[in-house]
C-alpha cells in the first residue's frame, strides 16, 4: 500500500534528538530522508551509549551522507541536495546554516517551494535567539523544573528528555501542515519551534489555574494541587500503584472497594476542597488500606471498576507489560552490519502503514557514494572528494 509521504525528500542537517525524532517521523510515513553529517560525525556519535541510544532510535531507514559543510565544494553539494528536496530541517546552533550559506532566507529564496523548518532552543525572535539550548535549559527557564520536586526539595528534572521529545512531534506536525499547505496551493513555507515553546506549552494546566488566579504553582511532589486524590502514589506490599479518584462518584466507588465507606462522610473529605485541604490525612487513610494489598490486587480491585490508576513500573516489567507489547512500539531492526537489534518505533498506526522497515540506523557516510552518484557524480569525482575530506564515504 502506498505510504502518505511516499516520493517526499527531505534533507535532515538535525543533530541530537529535536530535529532527527521528527524527521523519524517523516520516515516512518514515507518519506525519503537524507540525514547530512559532518564528515566526524554527528555530536550523537561522539558521547558514548546516550548518543548511540539516539542515533539508533531516531535515524532508522535515513540515508547519510558526510560533507564538510566549512568547504564550499561541500555546500555546492548540500546546495544540490536541496534542490531535489521538498524540505529541509534543522536544528544547527543559530547562525550556522546561514555561515554556510544554507539559511532560511536564501534557500526559499533559490526554492520558493520547499519548506524549510527549524527548531532551535529559545526561538529566532527573541534576545535568547543566538544561544544555543538543550532540553534541560528549556527545562528549567519554562518552569517544568519549578513544579517538578518534591515541597521541601530542590527542583527536579523530568527523569527524561521530555522537552525533545516532545519538540519532535510538535516540529513533525508544523512540517506536515505546511507540506499539506503545499499541495494545497503549490507554496513553500517557513518552519519554526522552539524547545522553551514547546516547554510552556506541554504546562497547558497549570498555565491556565496560573492566568486564571494569578496564584504561582509549587512543587508538592506527587499529587495535583487543586484535586484528591489525584496522581497520588499507594505504596502495596510489593510495590506501589499510583491513584486518582476525586470525583464525587469515583472518590465514593474507591473508599467502596477499600471497605471504608465511612471516609465519604467523613468532615475532612467530604469535598474536593476538604480533602485537599486534608491530603496528607486522607493519603494516610488510604495508604493504610492498600498496603494490605499486593499491586496486582490492587489493579485487578480498581480498573474493572472505573477507577483511574496504573502500577509504576520498571522499565524491564514496561517491556513486557501485555498492552505495550500489544501496540508493537518496540521492534526489531537489523544494523548495517548485520546485526539485529531491538529499538522503538513510532506511537502512531495507519491503516496504510501496517508495519515499519526493519533497516537500522545508518553509519556514517553509509549512502555519500550512492546519493552522489544519483546528484550525477562519477565515481572518479567521488573519490576525489572523499581523498580532499570534503565526504566521507563507505565504499
Amino acid at each position: 500500500m502506498t505510504r502518505p509521504l511516499d516520493g517526499v525528500r527531505v534533507v535532515d542537517f538535525g543533530q541530537f534528538i529535536a530535529a532527527p525524532a521528527a524527521t523519524q517521523i517523516l520516515v516512518d510515513l514515507g518519506a525519503d530522508v537524507i540525514k547530512v553529517e559532518p564528515v566526524h560525525g554527528e555530536s550523537s556519535r561522539l558521547i558514548g551509549v546516550y548518543g548511540e541510544a539516539i542515533l539508533r532510535n531516531y535515524n532508522r531507514n535515513k540515508r547519510c551522507i558526510a560533507l564538510d559543510l566549512k568547504d564550499e565544494r561541500g555546500q555546492k553539494i548540500a546546495h544540490e541536495l536541496i534542490a531535489e528536496a521538498d524540505i529541509v530541517v534543522q536544528n544547527l546552533r543559530p547562525g550556522v546554516m546561514e555561515s554556510f550559506g544554507l539559511g532560511a532566507d536564501r534557500v526559499r529564496t533559490a526554492h520558493p517551494g520547499i519548506i524549510y523548518a527549524t527548531v532551535s532552543g529559545f526561538g529566532l525572535q527573541g534576545p535568547s535567539r543566538n544561544r544555543a539550548g538543550l532540553d534541560i535549559a528549556a527545562q528549567a527557564e519554562s518552569g517544568i523544573m519549578w513544579v517538578t520536586g518534591e515541597a521541601d526539595g530542590e527542583p527536579q528534572r523530568v527523569g527524561f528528555p521530555v522537552v525533545d521529545a516532545a519538540a519532535a512531534h510538535v516540529f513533525a506536525q508544523a512540517i506536515l501542515g505546511a507540506y499539506v499547505r503545499r499541495l494545497r496551493t503549490g507554496d513553500g513555507d517557513t518552519v519554526e519551534t522552539s524547545l522553551l515553546e514547546v516547554a510552556v506549552h506541554l504546562q497547558g494546566p497549570n498555565w491556565g489555574e496560573y492566568l486564571l488566579t494569578g496564584n504561582e504553582p509549587i512543587r508538592k511532589g506527587n499529587g495535583q494541587p487543586t484535586v484528591a486524590p489525584a496522581a497520588d502514589v499507594m505504596p502495596t506490599r510489593d510495590g506501589a500503584i499510583v491513584v486518582s479518584a476525586y470525583s464525587v462518584v469515583h472518590f465514593d466507588r474507591l473508599c467502596t472497594l477499600l471497605d471504608r465507606p465511612d471516609l465519604t462522610s467523613d468532615p475532612r473529605f467530604v469535598t474536593n476542597e476538604s480533602r485537599v485541604a486534608h491530603r496528607p490525612a486522607l493519603l494516610t487513610e488510604l495508604r493504610a488500606e492498600f498496603a494490605k494489598l499486593t499491586s496486582d490486587d490492587a489493579m485487578e480491585l480498581l480498573t474493572p471498576n472505573g477507577v483511574v490508576a496504573g502500577r509504576i513500573s520498571s522499565y524491564g516489567e514496561v517491556r513486557k507489560n501485555p498492552d505495550v507489547e500489544a501496540a508493537g512500539i518496540f521492534i526489531d531492526v537489523t544494523d548495517p552490519d548485520g546485526v539485529e537489534r531491538t529499538t522503538l518505533g513510532s506511537p502512531w498506526h495507519l491503516a496504510s502503514i501496517p508495519e515499519f522497515s526493519t533497516v537500522g540506523a545508518p553509519e556514517l557516510g553509509q549512502h555519500t557514494t550512492e546519493v552522489l552518484t544519483e546528484l550525477g557524480y562519477p565515481a572518479c569525482a567521488i573519490d576525489d572528494l572523499a581523498a580532499a575530506g570534503v565526504v566521507r564515504s563507505h565504499r
